[in-house]
């Protein structure tokens, strides 16, 4: 690296200390697993004064664009974390659309969604999923959202399952309950939700008709609404929020059960096979909130979201053991603010998204795998 003594202005100087800090952070965990190093200047800012709400999804598709969903009735109310700290929002703010396309360098690269002809739009924007046909998947946790949608890449609907209205139980296999999260088995064309902020299970559906298959509460049984107590990594039943949904390439089912500080896994029949209790002593908003698998062909690697501790966490996958973790609250480069959802381009680096105050989505190059 070239010395710039004093032409590097304190700005940049900061954020140099925030990037090496972030590292050698990682690092100290373990040696053998990814280390990543924060990108402070994706993406880039948006066109038209637009700026982006409580980031509630990210996902990347096969051509490595990055995805994002975002709240914005949330986007222009007081205040926005940016790079280099909370701003004030400018009179000029307007909100984005809600769903945000982006190449590798953060330049927006198209951009739509809201309420339309034939489909009932999330009240409250949460979970984004592109499966490997290249169909984007929507979903809402507000009071009313009980359906999740199927769109083409321009924003062309395609599909809705589930509809808006008032909340019923788990019971009910003609709708969602504040649906959180989606994953789709391409070869068995089925779409998996977690499902939900309301109900308390996992549900299938055929992706391309609608039609119910099946679905299955915490350890494989019938879900109930019973109400018992969070923080309980032997619940049986999961809690609220089921928030996260992953099939990896192995065929096992990975659920979030953010409440209750735990990742159970299945069979795609629903049939359990296991538990990674993570973070136990966790309060607050629970410690299991997304999920991704590593770029490997074996998947070795769980990645893994944690909002309330404000940390990414890396596991191995047939043992849940936590090899590195990173993170830390706050709203400079490489901190977080209520994290929320992560994904992992073709190439291995890490993008974020954040709700809350948060309000945004970052990058972290992967710099040695």
């Amino acid at each position: 690296m070239k010395t710039m003594g004093s032409l590097i202005t304190q700005g940049a100087t900061q954020a140099l200390l925030i990037i090496s800090s972030f590292v050698y952070q990682l690092s100290a965990v373990a040696e053998d697993t990814p280390r990543y190093a924060v990108d402070p200047s994706w993406p880039k800012p948006l066109p038209n004064d637009w700026s982006m709400g409580q980031a509630s999804g990210v996902a990347i598709d096969h051509h490595d664009h990055i995805w994002v969903i975002h709240r914005p009735a949330s986007a222009c109310t007081t205040e926005q974390s940016q790079p280099g700290g909370v701003i004030m929002k400018s009179k000029s703010c307007r909100p984005a659309p809600p769903v945000l396309k982006f190449d590798q360098e953060g330049h927006l690269l198209n951009s739509w969604g809201g309420p339309g002809e034939g489909y009932d739009w999330p009240e409250r924007e949460h979970g984004l999923t592109i499966d490997l046909r290249g169909f984007v998947w929507i979903g809402g946790n507000g009071t009313s959202d009980g359906q999740y949608l199927k769109f083409t890449t321009d924003g062309h609907f395609v599909l809705q399952i589930g509809q808006s209205g008032p909340l019923t139980n788990s019971s009910d296999v003609t709708r969602l309950g504040q649906p959180a999260d989606a994953d789709i088995d391409i070869q068995a064309r089925e779409v998996y939700f977690a499902d939900g902020y309301h109900n308390h299970r996992v549900i299938v559906f055929d992706s391309e008709t609608g039609r119910y298959k099946r679905h299955w509460g915490a350890y494989g049984n019938s879900p109930t609404d019973v109400k018992i107590g969070q923080y309980n990594p032997v619940s049986p039943q999961f809690g609220n929020p089921v928030h996260c949904v992953r099939i990896a390439r192995d065929g096992l089912v990975y659920i979030c059960d953010r409440a209750n500080n735990r990742i159970q896994i299945f069979n795609k029949d629903g049939t359990f096979i296991r538990q990674f209790v993570i973070g136990e002593d966790t309060k607050s908003s629970g410690s299991t909130w997304d999920l991704d698998l590593w770029i490997d062909p074996m998947q070795s690697s769980l990645f893994h979201a944690d909002g309330t501790n404000s940390k990414v966490r890396i596991l191995r996958r047939e043992s849940g053991r936590v090899t590195s973790e990173f993170g830390r609250g706050g709203d400079k480069p490489g901190e977080f603010h209520r994290l929320h959802n992560l994904a992992l381009d073709s190439a291995g680096n890490l993008y974020t998204t954040e709700v809350d105050t948060g309000n945004r989505a970052q990058k972290f190059r992967l710099i040695r795998r």
